[in-house]
């Protein structure tokens, strides 16, 4: 993909691009945790996420993917480098650390959209409005598996 041409590019603000990057940061880190934790869990309990696990890992990677295309359609560049990653000890605490980066998410994604509002970028709006949706739900499949564990 090429950058677009100057003239057509929505202009956004550096602390936009940076809101975006931190995003993407995030996205990856979660991406990178719940894939550990797929592969890390096994027996009665880690076979009933084990599945759920690695889909949402799959979900959040095309997420860091989305986000970092159109923070380089608005002239920036996507980090590389994620947030820090939680390795836990049992699966609660896995799954209960899952659910605060859920809920980080979810508040960083309300930020994004209304920042996005006030300087005009409905597509950046669109985009994290959709992601944030399916933040949600990564949230209640997170909350509801750690009431059963």
């Amino acid at each position: 993909m090429s950058a677009p041409n100057s003239a057509s590019v929505v202009k956004a603000s550096k602390e936009l691009l940076d809101l975006l990057n931190k995003g993407i940061a995030s996205e990856m880190q979660v991406s990178i945790q719940y894939m550990w934790q797929h592969v890390q869990w096994s027996g009665v309990k880690g076979f009933a996420v084990k599945d759920e696990l690695l889909d949402i890992a799959k979900q959040e990677m095309k997420h860091a993917e989305m986000i970092a295309e159109r923070l380089f359609y608005l002239g920036g560049t996507p980090t590389t480098k994620p947030e820090p990653i939680f390795v836990r000890e049992s699966l609660k605490e896995m799954i209960a650390q899952d659910v605060k980066d859920e809920e980080s998410a979810i508040k960083l994604y309300r930020g994004i959209i209304e920042k996005a509002r006030k300087e005009g970028d409905e597509t950046t709006n669109r985009l994290f409005r959709e992601i944030m949706q399916q933040e949600e739900d990564h949230h209640d499949t997170f909350t509801t598996l750690l009431e059963e564990i």
